[in-house]
């Protein structure tokens, strides 16, 4: 108990200094993600803090990035443990469609109806058997080719890591190899997940065509739980999303339209109360985004 109560008030203590500048030796793809916004930054932890979080953010169980992109010309960045990758079981397969699309615009694949249907299932219900049976096409090497990629960085070791898809979701051929950083299967950074959503929003995923059509299999979440349930009980409905759970491992992403207002949430977090926590959170970020700042024409 005594351990806990240090580690307590040592998390808050850190929540209250201003997040450090980016570091010297920074990774090209850092430059796709803004710096720290600092109000918005200080009321993420505030937050954090109001949630009685401050212990699973201190142990390294929580990571939590929020960028506002109501004003897409000058987005607004604050994250916490960002940078700390994190097992994120079904979240990483957001890689799963960048990947394949990317795979169909090389020449390589056919974007036929019943891949589409494929991708949808993946996005929207998490389904395994087609998650598996798209990595086996795609290819293990090649997603992480994309991944790894100048284009991208979304796994990048100047950034800690990032999305990895070391490992198929069951089936024949399912391992692969775990990520060379953290020897995580499925793994991902808020950060870097954040980053995903900021550039499909920018149209920068493959090419603006490709992530209209990325977004739109990311729509109408078919699993009402974490975010999407928060945000279903103050009346969201417009909500891009990719969410991921095995055992205590609760994590979700989601871009949110919102009254005027445009957001990407990402959590991660190892802990058996994620699934109720993750509602509480994201009606707490739609709260910060839409108290912020006015919407664009107000």
């Amino acid at each position: 108990m005594r351990n806990k109560l240090i580690a307590l008030v040592l998390a808050y203590t850190v929540l209250l200094v201003p997040a450090p500048p980016a570091p010297v030796t920074a990774s090209p793809a850092a430059d796709s993600m803004p710096a720290p916004d600092g109000e918005l930054q200080r009321s993420l932890q505030s937050v954090v803090s109001d949630l009685g979080l401050l212990l699973p953010l201190a142990e390294g169980r929580l990571a939590v990035s929020l960028v506002d992109i109501t004003d897409s010309a000058h987005p607004r960045y604050a994250g916490v443990n960002d940078r700390k990758m994190m097992y994120a079981a079904s979240l990483p397969k957001i890689a799963i469609l960048l990947a394949g699309f990317e795979r169909i615009r090389a020449g390589l694949m056919e974007y036929t109806p019943s891949v589409k249907a494929m991708f949808t299932r993946i996005a929207r219900f998490s389904s395994n058997t087609d998650s598996s049976a798209a990595i086996q096409r795609i290819g293990f090497n090649f997603i992480a080719d994309v991944l790894t990629s100048g284009a991208y960085r979304l796994y990048d070791p100047l950034m800690n890591g990032g999305l990895w898809i070391g490992k198929a979701y069951g089936g024949p051929n399912d391992y692969w190899k775990r990520d060379p950083l953290h020897n995580i299967s499925h793994g991902a950074t808020s950060l870097q997940v954040a980053r995903f959503f900021l550039l499909l929003d920018q149209g920068k995923l493959v090419n603006p065509s490709y992530s209209a059509e990325i977004k739109e299999i990311l729509s109408n979440p078919g699993i009402h739980h974490k975010f999407v349930k928060g945000l279903d009980s103050i009346g969201v409905r417009d909500v891009y999303r990719k969410s991921g759970t095995w055992k205590d491992a609760h994590c979700d992403a989601a871009m949110v339209e919102h009254d005027g207002r445009k957001y990407i949430a990402v959590a991660l977090m190892k802990d058996v109360r994620g699934g109720e926590v993750l509602p509480r959170l994201i009606v707490k970020l739609d709260d910060l985004i839409m108290r912020s700042r006015p919407a664009l024409g107000d």
